[in-house]
């Protein structure tokens, strides 16, 4: 099967190409912009585009938002008139106001930021001209690498010294880039095989959690990974923000159906930031081994 992946530096495309370099029967071709053409796409003849998603799309300027929308509106077309499947990761945050249920995919959302709502106008169209087409909703992604990787950004905010801010009253399920990039390959291969079950999915982390107990969870976990390694660093503070007073602001996707239709088990958040924050400190000691002179660069005594 071969994919073709966009937004070459995105967190998730590295994590696709992790997960792909795994398996003989996955061949990617990744392109560094964030749109496609049609006569590209039948150069290629991929079975399917993916669009990694705009991640945390509330914290980036409208216009971000909006020329990520004309980009996926052109890819839609470019999709159509190729008869390419088209997979579109998208945000939890297009959940503005989240619910106080677990979110199913039959709920469209409708949120009154004007970015926002460009961006539902985009899956509508989806849903309406594309019938072989993937729109998954994610949690909030992490990974330790590239654009959008929040985990990064965390450790290096607190490994400097820095302040990190968080929610306190906003419940989301955090999820990891290489799970979903786990996800997607499984369930288009079983698309390419007969399942023929295009349309909307939900998939995200195991266990609801305020993004202030995940940043400390992150903090604590960093905290023992370097203590175990005998390094000695004083990591930044984490402090709890309060934005709704009256009532948690709750953005829980429910994962059944992309369980019951491909097969796809949920991760835990807990255990796949413990394995990347033992990787990030491996790295750590793997490049203060390599620093560190040789007897051969060692002056005389």
């Amino acid at each position: 099967m071969k994919l073709l992946i966009l937004d070459a530096g995105h967190c998730l495309s590295l994590a696709l190409v992790r997960a792909s370099s795994r398996r003989s029967d996955t061949q990617l071709v990744i392109q560094p912009s964030n749109r496609v053409t049609r006569e590209t796409l039948e150069e290629l003849e991929p079975d399917a585009l993916i669009i990694p998603p705009l991640s945390r799309p509330f914290s980036v300027p409208p216009a971000a938002v909006g020329e990520h929308a004309d980009a996926v509106t052109a890819c839609m077309e470019a999709c159509g008139e190729a008869g390419v499947p088209l997979v579109w990761c998208v945000s939890d945050q297009l959940y503005e106001d989240g619910h106080v249920s677990p979110i199913d995919e039959h709920v469209v959302p409708a949120p009154r930021d004007e970015g926002l709502r460009r961006l539902v106008e985009v899956g509508d169209r989806i849903r309406a001209e594309l019938p072989h087409h993937l729109i998954v909703r994610l949690g909030p992604l992490f990974a330790l690498e590239g654009s959008h990787a929040w985990l990064s950004e965390l450790v290096d905010t607190l490994v400097a010294g820095g302040m990190v801010r968080a929610e306190a009253d906003v419940i989301l399920c955090p999820t990891s880039a290489d799970s979903v990039a786990m996800a997607l390959i499984g369930m288009l291969h079983q698309q390419a095989n007969g399942a023929d079950a295009w349309g909307s999915y939900h998939l995200a982390g195991v266990e609801p959690v305020s993004a202030y107990t995940f940043v400390s969870n992150v903090r604590t976990q960093l905290s023992t990974c370097l203590e175990g390694r005998g390094q000695d660093i004083a990591l930044g503070e984490v402090k709890a923000l309060s934005h709704h007073h009256d009532q948690p602001l709750r953005r829980v996707l429910n994962c059944r159906r992309v369980l019951d239709v491909f097969g796809v088990h949920q991760k835990p958040w807990r255990l796949e930031v413990g394995r990347m924050l033992d990787l990030w400190c491996r790295a750590q000691e793997d490049d203060i081994s390599t620093d560190e002179p040789t007897d051969e660069g060692k002056s005389p005594a």
